[in-house]
């Protein structure tokens, strides 16, 4: 393992943009599209300056330290310069994004206290005004957007008053003007007034589903992880990042801090592959981060082209990826960068290795010039690093992209931790583990029953128990919920983590699966499924579920029949059948779950997309304590899985 090495940071995140805007000055910082699709650039200097003109409008208007201001909107250039310009005020924002729902919305504003609120767009604010009265202390939206003809009458509502992003700047850029010096200074000295352990930021971790948790994160969380993040993401000075995914998601907000920490710059597009492909051959990034389904979504479609395009050209496709994935554990092999959950031997590795590494060198070099190199231009020809996170990447999609030399890199983390806890080393990646611990934090492996901490002893390398980690990135807690920090994070400050793995030999991870209940869709979405599963029990032919899909692209649940309700059903619609099995796998009882599963899990009953069952298997036994069910009558999930493998297989 590498010797890690520390940089000293300043003390809260607007004094890290402001120490760059001095050091950078007209050094490119974010790239944007304009009303032409045509990406524009903008200098540290001036963003700095549009951030201090913002912040002096947000003081003007009654935003205060202390404040939490809501910050609904998808990513985009306006984002960055709105987080720095709340911070530097003593504020942190309260972010979520254009895919959520009403309820979840209104229940954040109300809860985290928020008197102001962005929105990206109008349809985003009435959300917030179809039921005003349940966050009733929200008082004034700025929209990012101006109203459509059609949303005209949004913007006209008088529960809130409503200003513009773009007046705003006009107004502070109008004080600012007035005395450049004088105003600044003014900003700045707020700047100093923060302290590293002020909230930066409170990130809710879930949405309709359970209880929504505000993760309180300071300024020391971040600037600690920051600290360290070089001997990770080496990047070059000026290199630039496409941001794609969810930017208040905590795996993309961070590198809206590391960009400038590393002095980068960052370009803004979408997770639509046409889009995202048409900006890459347009900025040609060097960096980006992906949730699993995107690289998985990537992949196949470079399979679906090379399928239709057949021939020889599918056919040398497929032996230059085949020999690739031999020629990328080989080397694996020979350079020592094995996944050690047992103690081996580097020496026997590297003679396993070192023949078809030489012998298919050649023929991986054959296969970058006639194939890969033309699927890597796709991706605009220069991409260092890409980086996997937010769900665990599947073993098959890892081995294609190493196959074709596309370095993709996968980390793992928890919102709580600002996020990362791990990342794979670029020049020293092992395959099959989520990567190096971060300097910065303690990490043990315990022994654990059921997700209960059974002996906290750390029990060492290549042993298979739950993960606790302590620094100061871990999270100041769950705002107005100490009840909920206590059952996370126990009295010596180590957080448990809810997930299941080993420590390598390496001082590396490996996560093998979760301990607790909430479901992160390969997407990066987090479900709690007891929600879900409770709507569904209200129908009167269910009589047990358990949703399912960690790390998977969709929801599938096992559901065990009313059994007497099933029978009935089959009479009245005078189904003939041989046995109860028999009559559950009939086109007409499957139909049956299918109507019930999609009347209860809904947009319309308050649920999101993702949370939408996209299959279901039925079991003709009902859970039994002792086998599927605890003493307190609970379901052991992981016991479930165990016991219906082929059935929990067939859902995806």
């Amino acid at each position: 393992m590498p010797k890690f090495t520390f940089r000293e940071m300043p003390k809260n995140l607007p004094l890290l943009l402001k120490t760059r805007a001095e050091e950078l000055g007209d050094a490119v910082l974010q790239r944007s599209k304009n009303a032409n699709g045509q990406f524009e650039t903008y200098s540290y200097a001036r963003v700095y300056d549009e951030v201090i003109m913002l912040a002096l409008a947000l003081k003007k208007i009654g935003i205060k330290r202390g404040a939490n201001v809501a910050l609904i909107s998808d990513n985009r250039r306006e984002w960055l310069i709105t987080d720095f310009a709340i911070q530097s005020l003593g504020a942190a924002d309260v972010p979520r994004g254009c895919d959520s729902m009403g309820n979840e919305i209104r229940f954040i504003i109300d809860f985290a206290d928020c008197e102001f609120g962005f929105f990206e767009t109008p349809h985003q604010l009435e959300k917030v005004l179809e039921k005003k009265d349940e966050c009733p202390n929200f008082k004034t939206a700025i929209l990012f957007n101006h109203p459509t003809k059609d949303e005209e009458k949004i913007t006209k509502s008088k529960k809130v008053k409503v200003l513009y992003f773009d007046e705003l700047m006009e107004l502070g850029k109008t004080i600012f003007e007035k005395d450049k010096l004088l105003y600044k200074e003014q900003i700045e000295n707020e700047m100093e007034l923060t302290s590293p352990d002020d909230n930066a930021t409170i990130i809710f971790t879930s949405g309709t589903t359970g209880v929504p948790k505000g993760v309180m994160l300071t300024h020391k969380n971040y600037t600690t992880e920051l600290s360290v993040i070089h001997n990770f993401l080496t990047c070059k000075d000026f290199d630039i990042w496409l941001t794609i995914l969810p930017v208040w998601h905590s795996f993309e907000r961070i590198i809206q801090y590391v960009v400038p920490t590393m002095k980068c710059s960052i370009a803004y597009s979408k997770p639509v592959a046409q889009i995202m492909l048409s900006d890459m051959q347009a900025v040609r990034p060097h960096w980006m981060c992906g949730v699993p389904r995107l690289w998985e979504g990537l992949a196949n479609g470079v399979k679906k082209t090379m399928n239709k395009t057949g021939g020889i050209v599918l056919a040398l496709f497929n032996f230059f990826v085949a020999a690739g994935k031999v020629y990328a554990d080989s080397k694996d092999k020979v350079c020592g960068h094995v996944c050690r959950l047992t103690k081996r031997n580097k020496f026997l590795d590297f003679l396993c290795g070192i023949f078809p590494f030489l012998f298919l060198f050649p023929v991986h070099a054959l296969g970058k010039v006639l194939v890969f190199n033309k699927i890597l231009a796709k991706f605009g020809g220069r991409i260092d690093v890409a980086i996997s996170g937010g769900g665990a990447l599947q073993k098959d999609v890892d081995d294609f992209y190493r196959a074709i030399g596309f370095n993709l890199l996968e980390g793992y983390g928890l919102t709580e931790c600002a996020p990362v806890i791990s990342f794979r080393i670029p020049k020293e990646a092992r395959p099959g583990c989520v990567g190096a611990i971060f300097p910065t934090i303690e990490l043990k492996v315990c022994s654990e029953e059921n997700g209960i901490i059974t002996n906290d002893t750390p029990l060492g390398p290549g042993k298979k128990g739950i993960i606790l980690v302590r620094s100061d990135q871990v999270m100041k807690g769950y705002y107005k919920r100490p009840d909920l920090t206590e059952k996370i994070i126990d009295k010596d400050g180590w957080l448990n983590t809810g997930d299941i793995g080993i420590e390598t030999f390496d001082h590396e991870i490996k996560i093998t699966g979760r301990a607790k209940d909430t479901i992160v869709l390969s997407g990066g979405e987090n479900i709690e499924p007891a929600v879900i599963e409770s709507a569904l029990l209200s129908s009167d032919f269910i009589e047990s579920t358990i949703v399912l899909g960690q790390d998977q692209a969709y929801l599938g649940c096992l559901i065990v029949p009313a059994r007497d309700n099933i029978i009935d059903f089959a009479k009245q619609n005078r189904i003939t059948y041989d046995n109860y099995e028999t009559l559950l796998q009939s086109d007409e009882v499957k139909s049956l779950f299918s109507k019930e599963i999609n009347s209860l899990v809904s947009i319309s009953n308050g649920f999101r997309s993702c949370e939408k069952i996209n299959k279901f298997a039925l079991l003709s036994d009902s859970f039994k304590v002792g086998s599927e069910l605890s003493a307190k009558q609970e379901m052991m999930r992981y016991k479930i899985v165990k016991k219906y493998e082929k059935q929990v297989s067939s859902l995806f």
